[in-house]
């Protein structure tokens, strides 16, 4: 509101843009909550975080292929539009909302599409160009998003976990031990930045599809994995809140979020 200019900026940059799906994917989830209160309410908002990711998702893949990218550019951030879009259904069944089994199934399948080559591109270039640079680094996790949020929205769409389902949760939870072995030094090497939040949501996601996936696995080691994986999340969301907040009051918050 107050440095629009700055914002635009922000938006029209190769990584950074990306991240805007954030505030999307924010209020697709919001409904979840809502509607136990007020279902109107979470419909409305529903509506129209979806009409914004599908939009949002619409430009920026134009934009990928309007002019020609760097491969240094390809980092995690890149994945954000496509989360958003399989975030799309995970709400839409306690909405009460008819026909939107069209819109829920496209989401899924073009979120699913577009997931394997931008996983292949970042992966690519993790491998054969520089580390990303410190303030990046926590984008690492968001790498396991796809795998964890498309099972969750798997079975929200159809209504079921069968074997794809329960692979892409098996994968997604590969990638996540492989990830939190990469970023565990990550306190002691990067200085905190806003930018850390970035390992909130893959987490918080993984731990739901966890619980979702207990609940169908019926095991007491899937039981035992969800309610770690809960815990882990609570903690580590709750350590973000205390550290931003405590940096917002030192007056930070510029120096934060460089």
């Amino acid at each position: 509101m107050t440095a629009w200019p700055a914002v635009v900026a922000e938006f029209r940059h190769p990584i950074a843009g990306n991240l805007f799906g954030t505030m999307l994917i924010s209020l697709l989830l919001l409904p979840l909550v809502i509607a136990r209160f007020s279902l109107v309410l979470a419909q409305g908002l529903w509506i129209l975080a979806t009409a914004g990711m599908v939009l949002f998702a619409v430009v920026i893949v134009s934009r990928w292929m309007s002019s020609r990218q760097q491969l240094t550019h390809a980092t995690p951030a890149w994945i954000v539009p496509v989360v958003g879009l399989l975030d799309i259904p995970l709400a839409a069944p306690s909405l009460n909302l008819p026909q939107t089994g069209t819109l829920t199934l496209f989401s899924l399948s073009v979120g699913l599409f577009f997931a394997v080559p931008l996983f292949t591109l970042v992966f690519t270039r993790l491998l054969f160009e520089e580390p990303l640079a410190p303030a990046l680094r926590p984008t690492l996790m968001i790498l396991v998003a796809p795998f964890v949020v498309g099972f969750s929205s798997y079975a929200a769409t159809l209504g079921r976990i069968d074997a794809f389902a329960e692979a892409l949760f098996l994968v997604g939870l590969f990638v996540f031990v492989i990830l939190i072995g990469l970023l565990r030094d990550l306190p002691r090497c990067c200085p905190f930045r806003v930018s850390w939040w970035a390992v909130s949501f893959p987490v918080a996601a993984t731990a739901v599809a966890a619980l979702r996936y207990a609940d169908y696995a019926q095991t007491g080691l899937a039981d035992g994995m969800a309610l770690l994986l809960l815990a882990f999340a609570t903690g580590l969301i709750g350590a973000l809140t205390v550290r931003t907040a405590a940096g917002i009051v030192r007056g930070e918050l510029q120096a934060l979020s460089g």
